[in-house]
């Protein structure tokens, strides 16, 4: 019954205060009584945990070198203790100087409230102790609650001001003083943007609160009663001035600051930040180097989370409100190099691009997405915020070649055939396949070879791979049959995301043109699927993101996207291979010859694999190279007009970048070769 009268005794006050003074005591009481026992079960839970908007922030695979940050409210809670003491001592002196002393309303102020409004004759002084301000800061931000229902969270009512004192006294028989004074600090508005302490703090002086001085936590703490009107940065300074000079004479009066401290603390000279967080991709730090492209892929990718949200709107509005801490797997070093490599074969300027990815085997981890442009919506051939690397919101990407060689080569592994199964490879080869287009021989598909000296021949799948023999491969698919080549490529991560690709797969029992690598396809993609062999068989789909850390500290589980999709044995043949075109030796010393031998150099003695891929008249050119923890991926083209060729010219450039991107990648660190295949699956005995 205290708690009934007390709050009784405080309506009463209240009452008066809004000319409602006629109500009986009893009355008052009676409905205090009530309430109390009503309003333990009914007082509403963001009062005790709020959930307002918090930012949203991605970092780099370090977990402290930021991306960006998404957000609605520039607002990231902190712990009291992360607040300096100066900070809080400010905020009570301006706002509650008896916060320590009441239980949510402060009878005192109200009735110091009544006798100065009384003397001048209007409503001036609303007596609102902090625990009252964070009741209305938390319901009318409550992302819970209608429209409706947070506009009356601060409607002038009686009504209103009535349910908050309940809810004021309630809250301080359920939380601590400090427990209200941090949800307060994280909650109420600054001006200029900056919702919480932690964001004004780095806003207005460029620090995190932990480190505020006095004088500045006293210019803050005077911006609340009027936070855009006073803000520093975007409202009146002088006004900040002066305010601060109300809240430093507050704690001088109320014994917290000395006088020295005080005079200090008014002359010292401020210095304003005025830095915004970065909002979004387009805002992404690293623009040199492309960074919004990573970004890009990460929000695609988190807008695809069931565990985020059951639709993308909620999905979407967890990223911007939620709160959350992502640690990446960019790694801005890789991102670096790719980004200078693309740009040594295709200027920012160029029309054409040079789009690298680089994925790490075994695990899906993407950790760079770099192309020759800048992540930005200006209008300039500089800028395109299309994702050029990864593929997506109409991107299907673009052929690439002789790269497809590698799922014949799986495909045939898998059948049963050996790496030492050898073939006449002629200048042009007719097969089976009817072909009614320019070019055919009697009605025959007959693909031939580019550079028919060198490439004509007896031939292996070694050798046949490290020259990158067409009529080898195309005779290769006729054995096994396209419909298992495609079904290869599936497996390995190749969408088939160009409508016209995805209905020839649909029947692709005449497709023999596909193992020379027609369909688009996109870095990414290639990188994850040379990454498959690279892991011994294991696919990994591409995975942007290390950890997701919600405000509570809990980890969002994230599931694996890896799942063995070949037999170790067939992977690790296909991985010896594949150290014939970058100039290095099979385990079994039948590397003849490649097209990409100067990736030898690059790694010294270490082990590297790839594969170059050519299209019809040069219109791209592909280089994917891999070793055992990294694989990287890069098509030159025009992603304008794909008939316009980049010309033959080109390729030795490309397989330099790339190379040199997967050097990079793989770092000082020393690392274990490729596991030799078993003889019976080099020579089928």
């Amino acid at each position: 019954m205290m708690r009934a009268a007390r709050l009784g005794g405080m309506l009463v006050l209240v009452g008066a205060l809004l000319g409602l003074s006629a109500i009986p005591v009893g009355a008052v009481l009676r409905s205090g009584a009530q309430w109390s026992r009503r309003q333990r079960a009914e007082l509403p839970a963001p009062l005790l945990k709020p959930s307002a908007a918090q930012l949203t922030r991605v970092y780099a695979n370090d977990g402290r070198t930021l991306i960006t940050t998404f957000y609605d409210e520039d607002r990231h809670d902190v712990a009291l203790a992360g607040i300096a003491p100066v900070m809080r001592k400010a905020i009570v002196a301006a706002e509650d100087t008896r916060f320590y002393e009441h239980g949510g309303v402060d009878l005192k102020g109200v009735a110091r409230a009544l006798v100065s409004d009384a003397r001048s004759g209007r409503a001036g002084q609303g007596a609102s102790t902090l625990t009252m301000q964070l009741v209305r800061n938390v319901l009318k931000e409550d992302p819970n609650l209608t429209a409706a229902e947070r506009a009356q969270a601060i409607e002038d009512t009686p009504g209103r001001k009535l349910r908050e004192i309940e809810y004021a006294v309630e809250l301080e028989s359920r939380l601590t003083k400090q427990q209200i004074l941090q949800n307060y600090l994280n909650i109420v508005y600054f001006g200029d943007g900056a919702y919480g302490i932690e964001a004004a703090a780095r806003r207005i002086f460029g620090v995190s609160p932990a480190r505020l001085d006095l004088a500045q936590a006293a210019l803050i703490a005077g911006i609340v009663q009027s936070p855009d009107a006073d803000n520093p940065i975007g409202g009146d300074r002088a006004a900040a001035k002066v305010r601060q000079g109300y809240v430093l004479d507050a704690m001088l009066k109320a014994g917290q600051i000395t006088r020295i401290q005080h005079d200090r603390a008014a002359a010292e000279k401020l210095t304003y930040s005025g830095a915004t967080q970065p909002n979004g991709c387009v805002d992404a730090t690293g623009r040199a180097d492309g960074w919004g492209f990573f970004c890009d892929y990460f929000q695609r990718w988190w807008d695809a989370q069931p565990q985020f949200g059951a639709t993308r709107a909620e999905r979407e509005n967890a990223l911007s409100r939620g709160g959350y801490t992502v640690v990446t797997t960019l790694d801005p070093d890789v991102q670096k190099v790719a980004a200078e490599q693309s740009r040594q074969v295709y200027g920012l300027d160029n029309r054409k691009t040079l789009p690298i990815a680089v994925v790490q085997p075994g695990t899906g981890k993407v950790l760079a997405l770099a192309v020759n442009r800048r992540f930005g919506t200006a209008k300039s051939i500089t800028n395109t915020v299309n994702p050029l690397v990864s593929g997506g919101s109409g991107i299907n990407g673009y052929p690439s070649g002789s790269t497809f060689k590698m799922f014949t080569m799986l495909a045939a592994l898998e059948a049963g055939l050996p790496l030492d199964s050898g073939y006449d490879s002629p200048s042009k080869l007719v097969t089976e396949w009817s072909d009614d287009g320019p070019g055919n021989c009697g009605g025959r598909y007959c693909p031939g070879n580019d550079n028919p000296g060198w490439m004509d021949g007896y031939r292996t799948m070694w050798d046949a791979f490290g020259r990158s023999v067409n009529t080898y491969f195309v005779h290769l698919e006729e054995q096994v049959g396209p419909a298992a080549v495609v079904a290869m490529a599936r497996r390995l991560g190749i969408s088939f995301s160009a409508p016209s690709d995805a209905k020839l797969a649909e029947s692709p029992d005449s497709w023999g043109a596909f193992t020379l690598g027609v369909i688009d396809t996109t870095p990414l993609e290639l990188a994850s699927a040379y990454a498959t062999v690279a892991a011994d068989g294991t696919y990994c789909a591409p995975l942007p993101i290390a950890s997701v850390t919600a405000p509570d500290g809990r980890r969002a589980a994230i599931s694996s996207t890896c799942k063995q999709v070949l037999d170790p044995e067939i992977a690790r043949a296909a991985a010896d291979a594949a150290r014939c075109p970058v100039g290095q030796q099979s385990a079994y010393g039948k590397c003849d010859g490649g097209t990409a031998e100067q990736v030898a150099g690059m790694f010294g003695g270490l082990a590297v694999a790839g594969k170059t891929g050519s299209t019809e008249d040069n219109r791209t050119e592909t280089f994917v190279g891999f070793t055992p923890t990294v694989a990287a991926a890069g098509i030159a083209n025009d992603p304008v007009n794909p008939a316009d060729r980049v010309g033959s010219g080109v390729e030795a450039r490309v397989v330099t970048a790339v190379g040199r991107t997967l050097r990079a990648a793989v770092g000082n660190a020393g690392y274990d070769g490729f596991t030799p295949p078993a003889g019976t699956t080099a020579y089928g005995r």
